[in-house]
């Protein structure tokens, strides 16, 4: 079994390369979302119980099930990670972005997919 992503990391050694990342499993999830409904998407991330990396650990899929989609969206529709480090001391969104950046994009894709997002920013 392969270790998980995050074990990869090693910040004195930089970023993984994409090869590296592809080396242990990066972008599979993506592969098969893209084969997939945007609403089944949803219903695996539900399924799988990923919660948000804030205080309340929110249910990424039941924050993505309510984004209005088909003809009830309004447009550009809008996909936004929030990396700020207002929590003093805790630099845990900067070992993500400089450490495993891939992870970041893999996600960023899926999500934008999975609510039918025109745009996707990085705050």
């Amino acid at each position: 079994m392969e270790k998980p992503l995050t074990q990869h990391i090693d910040l004195a050694r930089g970023a993984l390369s994409l090869a590296d990342y592809e080396k242990v499993g990066g972008y599979q999830g993506l592969r098969m979302a893209l084969r997939m409904e945007p609403a089944q998407v949803q219903e695996e991330v539900k399924k799988s119980t990923l919660r948000g990396r804030g205080g309340a650990g929110f249910p990424t899929g039941v924050k993505w099930s309510v984004v209005p989609r088909g003809e009830q969206a309004r447009h550009p529709t809008y996909f936004i990670i929030n990396a700020d480090e207002m929590e003093p001391g805790t630099m845990k969104d900067r070992l993500l972005l400089e450490g495993n950046p891939h992870q970041l994009l893999e996600g960023a894709i899926l999500g934008a997919y999975a609510i039918q997002a025109d745009i996707v920013y990085l705050f």
